[in-house]
């Protein structure tokens, strides 16, 4: 948990623009839209490490200053993720997400028309079922909506229609999901890195992700 809150304090000294991601990288072979989605309480510079490896690979990578520090609500946040790819004209599009960030991430893919804009989703972290630790005295805090009995997590865990499309990337260990991040339908890989932070930062992870996202651009839709 230190090792998140100490990147968390960090990346508000991350100087830069989110524009800086957009363009296609050096590699014309991975050329399909990433749009990059935090976690509660993270900034779009929380997910610069991330962006700057993915672009390396050649994405253009899109990150949501519109986002905040992302504390609120799921649907106003799937709201928020759902004009951008209007605004931007983006299709094509595969959504990565950290923790809350998939959950919102769902919510985009079951849009009825934000949805027909993306590919598929690789999540990492993502309680899809909630997370114990969201009970009692978290229960009334923006960590709530994490609890397995909220309203949001019940209701998402009941659409599985978008399932088959999802990659979910579950560490050795979550301390932050202690239930693990598996989700019945999707495709689930289990990393080599444990923590609920830590892969974020971890270069074999950004690997892992770009031969995920690379699948589900040569994917039949």
């Amino acid at each position: 948990m230190a090792y998140g809150i100490g990147w968390w304090f960090h990346a508000f000294t991350t100087k830069g623009t989110p524009a800086a991601f957009a363009k296609p990288g050096p590699d014309p072979a991975h050329h399909a839209p990433l749009v990059l989605l935090p976690g509660i309480w993270e900034r779009w510079q929380y997910l610069v490490p991330l962006a700057r490896a993915l672009h390396g690979y050649g994405h253009p990578v899109h990150l949501i200053p519109a986002l905040g520090s992302n504390g609120g609500a799921l649907d106003p946040a799937a709201a928020v993720v759902v004009r951008f790819l209007a605004e931007h004209e983006l299709s094509g599009v595969i959504l990565v997400g950290h923790s809350k960030g998939g959950l919102i991430g769902k919510l985009v893919m079951l849009d009825p028309v934000a949805g027909a804009r993306v590919r598929g989703m690789v999540a990492l972290g993502t309680p899809f079922g909630g997370s114990s630790l969201a009970r009692s005295i978290f229960r009334r805090t923006p960590l709530g909506v994490f609890s397995p009995k909220a309203r949001a997590i019940t209701d998402l865990s009941a659409r599985r229609d978008v399932n088959a499309r999802i990659v979910s990337l579950l560490p050795t260990h979550d301390q932050v999901i202690p239930e693990g991040s598996r989700l019945e339908g999707a495709r689930n890989v289990t990393l080599d890195v444990a923590g609920h932070f830590r892969p974020m930062r971890d270069h074999t992870v950004h690997e892992t992700i770009h031969e995920l996202v690379h699948e589900l651009e040569e994917a039949p839709r």
